[in-house]
């Protein structure tokens, strides 16, 4: 079982400025939840219930919204307001999270490394919390449908999904051997190719399930695209020496680090969940 999840939040959330000059990119709202909020639930719903945080400077914002505000519960208390806090205050009551920091911005990959305290030497699920995911309607979410794929597979999953061909250079781009409903096992990764230099048009998005061995293997991988150390270039080693998956999930991915996934995202949830 999944038990652990990681969210690196370290980034700027450059594309929101002025927005994020002073408000963590994963704090943003989306009708009445911040983007990182909705990232736990569905890692909740996953059966997971042990939260690491890779911040930086100006997150504190993060660790305050899971934590109790007794000033504001105070004020609240006894009228019908207290209820909009039901959702958090849950989450705060029966789950754990824990916070470290990542002094540079080298990468997803030493992102995740950095993150390597808070799990150990177990596997976890990593979420990118300007990805929001929403699984079918009455089916399971997307790092639910993952996990269950890990307990049948036990090795790395990554999500993906198909993109128009012009937008390969946004994502990591797998190439691998169809196994079945959507199931391939990888055999190249590549990081923001070139829409001609890309192996398909299937691009990870911000869910992965990762075996522990992964630190090891980020340790000893050298700065990739950009002069960063990239996550794709870790699994890819991990692929070419055992198995990793990427997995077409069922469900809908609002890219919210972009103006236009947010507005389409908060559209979405407006319309089918908040006024449901």
């Amino acid at each position: 079982m999944i038990k652990k999840c990681l969210f690196p939040v370290a980034g700027y959330g450059t594309r929101f400025l002025p927005a994020t000059k002073a408000m963590p990119k994963e704090m943003l709202p989306v009708v009445n939840k911040p983007l990182v909020q909705y990232g736990v639930e569905e890692a909740v719903e996953a059966g997971i219930d042990d939260f690491g945080f890779v911040t930086g400077r100006g997150k504190r914002a993060i660790a305050d919204h899971f934590d109790i505000s007794y000033e504001l519960e105070t004020q609240i208390k006894g009228s019908g307001k207290e209820e909009l806090l039901s959702s958090i205050r849950n989450l705060i009551d029966n789950n754990r999270f824990a916070f470290t920091r990542q002094n540079e911005m080298k990468g997803l990959g030493h992102a995740i490394l950095s993150g390597r305290n808070l799990i150990g030497d177990n596997p976890f699920a990593v979420v990118l919390a300007d990805d929001l995911c929403m699984g079918d309607e009455g089916g399971p979410g997307v790092l639910a449908q993952m996990a269950e794929l890990y307990n049948q597979f036990r090795c790395s999953i990554v999500a993906i999904q198909e993109v128009p061909p012009e937008e390969t250079n946004k994502y990591g781009v797998i190439a691998g051997e169809h196994m079945k409903d959507g199931l391939y096992r990888i055999s190249d990764m590549v990081e923001k190719p070139a829409p001609e230099d890309a192996p398909t048009n299937l691009a990870i998005i911000g869910r992965y399930i990762l075996t522990p061995d992964i630190f090891e293997i980020i340790e000893n991988t050298p700065p990739g695209k950009n002069g960063e150390v990239q996550i794709t270039d870790a699994l890819l080693t991990q692929a070419k020496k055992g198995c990793v998956l990427a997995y077409k999930f069922k469900g809908k991915r609002f890219d919210c680090g972009s103006i236009d996934g947010f507005v389409e995202a908060t559209n979405y949830v407006y319309q089918n969940i908040y006024k449901a």
